[in-house]
């Protein structure tokens, strides 16, 4: 996937000198990056909302039904 990231000067600068220490391309030293950065940072998985309305006094038809409600006064 391609993307667009702004960056400060500052740091373009620096990515420039390490990718040419490095004898890489800017992007390989952002794909590392995110690389480590995702492996520092585990995701807690894509469950965290289920069962968010589990504890609830209401029923999360009838909270959505009554905030609409609202929309229209």
């Amino acid at each position: 996937m391609r993307t667009t990231v702004d960056l400060p000067e500052e740091q373009v600068e620096a990515l420039k000198r390490m990718s040419m220490a490095a004898r890489l391309s800017r992007a390989e030293l952002m794909r590392r990056a995110v690389a480590e950065y995702l492996q520092r940072h585990p995701s807690t998985g894509d469950d965290e909302a289920f069962g968010l309305w589990k504890k609830g006094a209401q029923d999360g038809v009838l909270y959505q039904e009554r905030i609409r409600a609202e929309w229209e006064s």
